[in-house]
């Protein structure tokens, strides 16, 4: 081991190094992708928790917000009564199908529309964000954070006297062949 780093000075492991950093530029870093998946699970959280720091809501907000919950368990418990129904009394089960055979189209057309709203107006205000036009108050953070943008780029310019990494690699080799 020796005798190749007196013959090749150095140069073999700084070979080594520049393709390692080469090939960082061609397959992700993944401590680097580690990272900023842990950085967006704490942001989350840190959105999700501040979702929960304002005060107790009134009667009012709580009744809508029960309302709100009650169309789609009450549509999955009736649907298992109808089963339930259908296997206690099968003949006025069929009776009352008969029944619904008797309800015209354009009513059937009616109670879609109001159903796919309801539950499509639901779904759209949670892909838009799920959040009011006015923000809630910002919480102060409780530990420093680190920007989670990246700095803007500067454009690319023919000198390398800006780029701070070939600064560096030129430093680098000055000091190898020192």
């Amino acid at each position: 081991m020796g005798l190749i780093r007196a013959i090749f000075g150095g140069g073999a492991q700084s070979v080594g190094t520049a393709i390692t950093n080469v090939a960082e530029v061609f397959t992700p870093n993944a401590t680097r992708q580690m990272e900023l998946g842990h950085e967006r699970y704490v942001a989350a959280l840190d959105q999700h928790g501040t979702e929960f720091e304002h005060g107790r809501l009134g009667l009012f907000d709580r009744l809508m917000n029960g309302l709100n919950r009650l169309p789609r368990p009450m549509l999955a418990l009736g649907t298992l009564g109808l089963f339930v129904y259908a296997m206690v009394d099968p003949a006025a089960f069929s009776a009352r199908m008969q029944g619904l055979a008797y309800v015209p189209d354009p009513l059937w057309w009616l109670l879609g529309a109001i159903v796919s709203f309801y539950f499509g107006a639901r779904e759209m205000y949670y892909l838009r964000g799920g959040t009011d036009k006015t923000p809630a108050p910002k919480a102060a953070p409780k530990r420093p954070t680190k920007p989670t943008a990246a700095p803007a780029r500067k454009p690319a310019r023919s000198s390398g006297s800006d780029n701070p990494a070939l600064t560096a690699w030129r430093a680098g080799r000055s000091h190898q062949k020192k």
